[in-house]
């Protein structure tokens, strides 16, 4: 095989650049033309030409070539479509012509000028039936022509020139093919000088390897650092090769990314000889593969497998892994992988995964996409997991029915061992008469060894994260109440690293028919211990505005609450009040992101909302409130960090870009709105929450009334009277029998058993009268449970709750409210005389 320049001429050109490494601390790029001759000599190509159509395609004209000297080969500038040449035929037939130095001779035109007896040729078409461009030929240093291997490579360069060909269809001139297209097929040439441990390296192998070009100090060392230590000793032998190395050897190893990433490379390479025959120089090329090359070396299989289920972290990983180690290399029909757990086996993977692949009892017994059963249903099955050995059935072997037509030529049952009990089991199945070698007996014990382990590994990881998620939806609502005049929506996504379990959470609260609470905050990190915090804070926070306190007081609450905790985590937090009656909004922020506003005109801002420190830093911090109008049609947008900040993004950045996409977004469904806000995310440095809520405005206003009681004897009286006007003027008298006696049972609880002020509250919406008596006691009245004929007391509440469509207590800010509504049959409010408008705040 001829090597490159540098090799015939026995100078090392690592060696000549030395020097310029030590003073620059990187060697000088290799350039590109030799980096391409090292790629193809190493597939026996002493010569790559490619021809393409000439003016009216009555001739192919050379336009480019790469290798060794044209003149060397003296291959044709023009050749006729008609004439008997390899190219010539191959661009008329389509078909790829392999011609050995013999077959060559029978061409009178198209080949190397003179004829020499070492070389053969190829010619590869660059297109299809439906149209050709072209003609890549490829002289060859060989009389025998080209290896499988080597045929391969050159079909796969001959698409990627064509690849090339076709983005530059339509140009006055053709552009470079061959380099291009061989950049595209990510193949790294070296050349080491055993010597010096010195290595030249282009940027395609540092690229494969996972270094930067500025990181590179040209030693072989370096290179070595990445390679995983089993394959150590196979890489020295190329580094430090002997004399009874030379020649050509290939070899396949691995190395671990930067990023963490596994990744398998094939290396080919030449050692090349001295005057006094010790190693001087070994060239090489290195290519990707996605895994390690199946082949009869059981070594190499389960080296594959160690590597694979390495990288396997869920069940369904190692089920995977093992179909392709099993299914294709040992020819085997159906693969089943069962998890044993407790008595009963829960299958997950089957391969095929039709149904009519498995026996039909299988898909009567086992009613599910991943079918499960008791252990003691398949006998077979239980003795193998009972002593833990590998049972091989042949074919016509009786077996019970859960088991017939999975193997009919041959049966395999694997228990799947891992310290000290069994995983699982996996099935292995033939359709045809399987003989179990020897070999093949190793590969499956080893196979199941390694199957169990990574089993038990992944069972655990699946369970993990199973808990971190029931944790979440746990500690998040389970969805958001229905609000009048409004629609909400939240998103949230887990952060992909790490436990995937956080501290972001956001939070919908209904506080009255016409008011609603949002808030979303973050606790510091994203581990159990934020998400813990996160859910104190939330219940907190809820707890808080539910009694009826204004937001500044909400989130100062929580904030000293957080501080009193004595953690080391701090939390954010945004919390907003709406009034969806009137249309206007209160926002409170305690060191969150400022939420954003889409109004109805597709215009998109940020809420200037003057912020705080945020929660669990100083106890006395202050939380001022910003107020908003919102007209309807207006969208609120309040979201976590996560979504609008990485270490490749910054946060004005990414506030912007969410305002654009905010302002782009569809508001007729909030849903597809959220998801459109969240874009692609994957993979997520941090957990990501989201609240949106459409304002479309109340369709029904209600009608108020209120009135504060005097404490005098006959409070009650003027209670009653004040009631009785306000059903007068809104025409609803059918009601007034039950208003009058709901307000007197409940003004008089509130005058005997309270101290303080008490109110009453009236509110028309629809056809229902909602009565409210609001008082300074935190205590919420208790309906007797036992009333007998001697009772003097406690027969109030049970007759307004007989009276009521509905009944109950809230707490509220300094007391409680205690409600009742009735129902006006034939009520039309179009037509009712409101009247003044009272109206109180915390009370509905």
């Amino acid at each position: 095989m001829p090597h490159d320049g540098r090799a015939r001429t026995g100078v090392s050109e690592p060696r000549a650049r030395e020097a310029d490494a030590a003073d620059t601390g990187s060697p000088p790029p290799v350039p590109e033309a030799v980096t391409s001759e090292r790629a193809l000599t190493f597939v026996g190509a002493a010569l790559t030409a490619v021809y393409l159509p000439g003016a009216g395609n009555q001739e192919l004209r050379l336009v480019e070539t790469a290798g060794g000297a044209r003149c060397e080969y003296g291959l044709p500038d023009r050749l006729p479509l008609s004439g008997d040449s390899p190219a010539a035929h191959t661009f008329r037939t389509g078909r790829p012509l392999w011609l050995t130095s013999e077959a060559l001779a029978s061409y009178s035109t198209g080949g190397p000028t003179p004829p020499r007896p070492e070389t053969s040729l190829a010619a590869l078409p660059l297109g299809t039936e439906r149209g050709r461009l072209g003609c890549l030929v490829v002289v060859g240093d060989s009389a025998d022509g080209f290896e499988a291997e080597q045929r391969r490579f050159l079909e796969q360069y001959a698409d990627a020139v064509l690849a090339v060909l076709r983005t530059g269809t339509g140009r006055p001139a053709p552009s470079p093919l061959l380099s291009p297209a061989l950049r595209s097929l990510c193949v790294g040439s070296f050349v080491i000088t055993p010597d010096t441990g010195l290595i030249e390296a282009d940027e395609t192998l540092l690229e494969l390897a996972g270094i930067t070009p500025d990181d590179f100090d040209g030693k072989a060392d370096t290179l070595l650092a990445h390679a995983l230590p089993e394959d150590m000793h196979a890489l020295m032998s190329v580094l430090e090769p002997s004399t009874q190395t030379v020649g050509r050897r290939e070899l396949e190893f691995r190395v671990r990314r930067p990023t963490g990433e596994m990744r398998w490379l094939s290396l080919s390479c030449q050692v090349a000889a001295g005057c006094d025959g010790r190693p001087e120089q070994v060239l090489g090329v290195v290519t990707a593969t996605s895994v390690l090359r199946q082949s009869a070396d059981d070594v190499s299989r389960i080296q594959w497998l160690t590597a694979a289920l390495d990288d396997a972290v869920t069940v369904r990983d190692v089920s995977r892994v093992v179909v392709t180690a099993l299914g294709e290399p040992l020819g085997a029909d159906r693969v089943a992988l069962a998890e044993l757990q407790d008595d009963r086996l829960a299958v997950t993977v089957l391969d095929p995964p039709e149904p009519a692949a498995w026996p039909q009892w299988w898909r009567s017994e086992w009613r599910s996409e991943w079918p499960d059963a008791p252990v003691s249903a398949l006998p077979t099955l239980q003795m193998a997991l009972r002593d833990g050995r590998m049972d091989l059935w042949s074919a016509g072997a009786a077996l019970e029915p859960g088991l017939a037509g999975i193997g009919a030529g041959g049966l395999a049952v694997l228990p799947l061992p891992a310290k000290g009990w069994v995983a699982g089991v996996c099935l292995v199945g033939w359709d045809q008469p399987h003989e179990f070698v020897p070999e093949e007996r190793f590969l499956l014990t080893a196979t199941a060894a390694l199957v169990g382990q990574a089993l038990k590994r992944a069972r655990a990881h699946d369970a993990e994260q199973e808990l971190a998620t029931m944790l979440q939806r746990s500690l998040l609502p389970r969805r958001l109440p229905e609000l009048p005049g409004g629609t909400a929506v939240a998103r949230y996504l887990p952060a992909k690293r790490g436990l995937q379990v956080g501290g972001d959470w956001y939070d919908v609260i209904a506080l009255s028919e016409d008011r609603v609470a949002l808030v979303i905050g973050d606790v510091q990190g994203h581990s159990a211990g934020a998400a813990t915090i996160m859910g104190q804070m939330r219940t907190a926070i809820r707890a808080y505005a539910v009694e009826g306190h204004p937001p500044d007081v909400v989130v100062s609450h929580a904030n000293r609450l957080l501080v009193g905790m004595e953690t080391d985590l701090f939390a954010t937090c945004c919390y907003a009040e709406l009034d969806m009656e009137e249309g206007n909004a209160l926002f409170v922020r305690a060191g969150h992101l400022a939420p954003l506003l889409r109004h109805p005109d597709g215009r998109t801002e940020e809420v200037q909302v003057e912020g705080g420190l945020p929660l669990g830093i100083l106890a006395d911090a202050e939380f001022p409130m910003t107020t908003c109008a919102l007209a309807p049609g207006t969208v609120i947008v309040m979201v976590t960090d996560g979504l609008v900040e990485a270490v490749d993004l910054p946060l004005d950045e990414g506030m912007d870009r969410t305002r654009t996409a905010l302002a782009g977004a569809d508001p007729a469904d909030p849903g597809e709105m959220a998801d459109e806000l969240l874009g692609e995310l994957d993979p997520r440095e941090d957990d990501v929450a989201l609240l949106l809520l459409r304002y479309d405005g109340m369709k029904t206003r209600p009608i108020r009334a209120g009135w504060a009681v005097w404490r005098l004897p006959d409070a009650v009286m003027h209670a009653r009277r004040f009631t009785a006007r306000a059903l007068r003027r809104w025409k609803v008298e059918e009601v007034t029998d039950a208003a009058l006696l709901v307000v007197s049972e409940l003004v008089t609880n509130g005058l005997v058993h309270t101290q303080g002020p008490v109110r009453v509250d009236l509110m028309l919406r629809g056809d229902r009268v909602r009565v409210s008596v609001s008082d300074c006691s935190p205590r919420s009245p208790a309906k007797p449970v036992i009333v007998d004929w001697d009772a003097t007391g406690g027969r109030g509440l049970l007759l307004v709750e007989a009276m009521s469509e509905s009944f109950g207590s809230v707490p509220v800010a300094g007391g409680k409210q205690v409600w009742s509504e009735l129902v006006v049959p034939h009520c039309d409010q179009a037509h009712v005389d409101s009247g003044p408008r009272t109206r109180r705040r915390g009370l509905p």
